[in-house]
């Protein structure tokens, strides 16, 4: 028997991903005992309307098929965003979209408006430029939704246009806008200190 035989596969790909820390947020593997909590955030037809991935409803069933995908493929990074009191309130990464690294997020709708996701954000960019080796980043918001917009924005991400994508909890396209960030534009932007360190 070798080591990782001997390590359930859910420790071992929770101890290849680190703990990230911000001044208010820690960012850690998704666990499978996260389902339920997870199941219930993410449950809310706001949350899903404006992400491409999470039906509505979702169900225990989601959650429990999230978790065991995550953090599977090199070059992905998947985070499960809590308080520091280890409270949980959403989720986070750079999962591959046709080999291209895409940063997608959300939060439970009570944590919206707090400026929890541009910290998290923040931590994820760094981890995917100095640890993924990533050279740029992907993201999406839909047209409909500002906020996540300026979420992007204050990361340092440059609108590159409209596209449709597939909604699973509308069961139909969409407009997103489409927005890129790459390692030398973010290392600037802090250097310059237009991005606030958050860690």
């Amino acid at each position: 028997m070798t080591l990782l035989e001997q390590i359930p596969r859910a420790t071992f790909h929770e101890a290849s991903i680190p703990v990230l820390e911000t001044k208010r947020l820690a960012l850690r593997a998704p666990r499978l005992e996260d389902a339920k909590t997870v199941a219930a955030l993410a449950n809310d037809r706001r949350i899903a309307e404006n992400t491409a991935r999470v039906p509505h409803p979702y169900r225990l069933t989601d959650a429990q098929g999230f978790i065991a995908g995550a953090n599977k493929a090199a070059g992905e990074a998947v985070f499960i965003i809590t308080l520091r009191d280890a409270t949980v309130i959403g989720a986070c990464g750079v999962v591959l979209q046709d080999e291209t690294p895409e940063l997608g997020y959300w939060l439970g709708v009570e944590h919206w408006g707090k400026g929890y996701a541009t910290e998290a954000l923040h931590a994820v960019i760094d981890y995917a430029f100095a640890d993924l080796g990533h050279e740029a980043l992907q993201a999406g918001a839909r047209v409909t939704n500002p906020a996540s917009r300026r979420v992007l924005e204050k990361c340092g991400f440059q609108w590159t246009g409209v596209g449709l994508y597939r909604i699973s909890a509308i069961k139909s396209s969409a407009p997103i806008d489409r927005f890129r960030l790459e390692r030398g534009i973010w290392s600037a932007l802090k250097t310059w200190g237009r991005v606030k360190r958050v860690m």
